[in-house]
């Protein structure tokens, strides 16, 4: 397929999970892609894994330094960008009362300011009539047991996403937000559950998805296809929960 033929996208967090299903099937369509990732060693991985449509950039989505650096690279190689996958987050389950400052920080500072300062530094080399997609959280709108922080940068993406979609409307740029519900990618293995208790986790969340089951990535990456495509053309400002309808329970 070619529904991206010609199209350049850049994804931060591309080199796992959502971020690297949704490069694979974007390079699978046409496109050119940039990746970002925190590690060198999983970009490498990343772009071998995508193959010859992918440049990986290592750096920290926290540092706008970082975002600048993307977009002189893309302004230099292809002339501009015509997608932007805002996708590298973190989460740790904490409750409220137990959570410390710096978890607190890191995690505002990855999800929310890296999205916020990744879009403005996008934005003059982002064409006109691009797609900008934000990968928000079932979370956000949802009450989960320990999320309270993770859902409140969230809820900042979803209120970008709104705002952006008006301030970029004259330039025809889509602006939409991604929602996933439970998804079997590595971050589970970064929530701070015991390996022995991996499973019944795994089983409990499944149990309150009508679905039955958690998503995969493939399946995440395909609703962000769609969003960057022209097959969503008249969509924006929208919030896609793709959650197997947690959102309804």
């Amino acid at each position: 397929m070619t529904r991206l033929q010609g199209k350049v996208a850049v994804i931060t967090g591309g080199n796992s999970g959502i971020g690297l299903a949704a490069a694979k099937v974007f390079a699978s369509e046409g496109a050119q892609l940039v990746i970002t990732g925190r590690r060198q060693k999983g970009v490498d991985a990343a772009v071998r894994e995508i193959g010859s449509a992918a440049i990986g950039v290592q750096g920290d989505v926290a540092d706008p330094q970082h975002h600048a650096q993307v977009a002189d690279l893309v302004r230099e190689r292809f002339g501009g960008v015509d997608i932007y996958m805002a996708n590298a987050g973190i989460n740790t389950i904490t409750p409220s009362h137990e959570v410390s400052e710096a978890e607190y920080d890191a995690q505002f500072a990855v999800n929310a300011r890296g999205t916020f300062f990744g879009v403005q530094k996008i934005v003059p080399v982002l064409r006109d009539g691009g797609s900008i997609i934000l990968t928000g959280s079932l979370a956000s709108e949802k009450v989960l047991e320990g999320h309270a922080v993770y859902a409140g940068t969230k809820a900042a993406i979803g209120a970008f996403a709104r705002s952006w979609a008006l301030e970029l409307k004259d330039r025809g740029i889509r602006v939409n937000m991604l929602s996933p519900g439970p998804t079997e990618t590595a971050i589970l293995d970064k929530l701070g559950v015991a390996p022995e208790e991996r499973g019944a986790f795994i089983d409990r969340m499944a149990a309150a998805i009508p679905l039955g089951r958690l998503g995969q990535p493939e399946e995440l990456a395909r609703a962000a296809l769609f969003l960057a495509s022209d097959a969503s053309s008249f969509v924006t400002g929208i919030n896609l929960r793709v959650d197997g309808g947690m959102a309804l329970l």
